[in-house]
């Protein structure tokens, strides 16, 4: 049987709740057999802690662990909500509304050319509000689920750094 360890593919399935303001636990998402998450372990982005909870486990292993803020995506940072000229959004100095809508997140980059993404929270006369958290930004999350399958990794998968074919990276 194979383990889950380093340049291992992995496929889970879970339930992922965070804890509230009144410390109830809210489910926020769910993957079930139909669309599970598939990824190579050990070079998925995902927070170390949760790869850690994992390795070792093999298919059909149950899980269940809660990662705190530290662990996962930091503590939310008021800094990263920004305003940002309007203009910056308009493309032939026309705005895209329908991209352009509260709630929606954007594909941005810094100066420095460094990707990420931003919620829209406001929309205003000269200036777009967008929060550039991450959307778990300061919230213990729950992970319940099982593990449903490990398999070695191809020499392309290890390569590219992701998961090809059925529930990973399509070229």
């Amino acid at each position: 049987m194979t383990q889950i360890s380093p340049n291992k593919v992995v496929t889970i399935t879970y339930d992922l709740s965070v804890t509230d303001e009144n410390q109830e636990k809210v489910l926020v998402e769910s993957t079930d057999t139909e669309a599970p998450m598939v990824f190579l372990f050990g070079q998925s982005g995902l927070p170390e802690e949760f790869e850690r909870q994992l390795d070792g486990k093999n298919a059909g292993d149950a899980f269940s662990f809660s990662l705190t803020p530290e662990q996962a995506y930091g503590e939310y940072d008021e800094q990263a909500v920004v305003e940002i000229p309007k203009n910056v959004f308009e493309i032939d100095g026309q705005l895209d509304a329908e991209m352009l809508q509260v709630g929606n997140f954007l594909p941005m980059a810094d100066n420095q050319g460094h990707h990420m993404q931003g919620k829209v929270l406001e929309i205003g006369d000269s200036a777009v509000k967008m929060d550039f958290n991450h959307p778990l930004a300061g919230m213990i999350m729950h992970f319940d689920g099982t593990v449903a399958e490990v398999r070695e990794a191809t020499a392309e998968e290890t390569d590219h750094g992701h998961v090809h074919g059925e529930g990973g990276h399509q070229h």
